[in-house]
């Protein structure tokens, strides 16, 4: 499996997806710190057939939640990555994945609820909360454990 982890470290809460990384790294996962930039994500995902996604998302739950969903068969709409810096990010990467028959043939996003994405700002107590989740359930799900979708 190919495990994908984007944000930014000096967004707040958008640092999410790289401190889960970061996590599975000390576990001994292999992992890929990623922007979350459209065109290039879909380059980082090329050829490969197992993939897992992991970034911060805003869905109106509550700060720190951890949801997965399969991209190939859940809607998949931008308002789930509206803290992406970029003006094409990681929604717009699968929305166009999807028209152009370009996506892994498994594609699991691990998204991490956030609310503060100001420039400078430190990730959040919930969120670094969610970041501990999401590292322990990618780590059973890469080290064996069954697969998991919350939507």
């Amino acid at each position: 499996m190919l495990i994908l982890c984007c944000g930014n470290l000096e967004r707040g809460d958008d640092a999410a997806g790289l401190l889960v990384g970061r996590r599975l790294r000390t576990l001994g996962v292999e992992v890929r710190e990623h922007s979350g930039e459209a065109l290039s994500l879909m380059e980082a995902w090329r050829g490969a057939e197992d993939v897992m996604l992991v970034d911060a998302v805003v869905t109106g739950a509550r700060a720190g939640t951890v949801s997965v969903w399969d991209a190939r068969s859940a809607a998949f709409g931008g308002g789930r990555f509206r803290g992406s810096s970029h003006a094409l990010g990681v929604a717009e990467a699968v929305e166009l994945a999807q028209a152009l028959g370009c996506l892994p043939a498994r594609l699991l996003v691990c998204g991490i609820e956030g609310r503060e994405f100001a420039a400078g700002a430190s990730p959040s107590a919930a969120v670094l909360a969610g970041v501990e989740e999401a590292a322990r359930r990618i780590y059973e799900n890469w080290s064996g454990g069954t697969a998991w979708i919350s939507e």
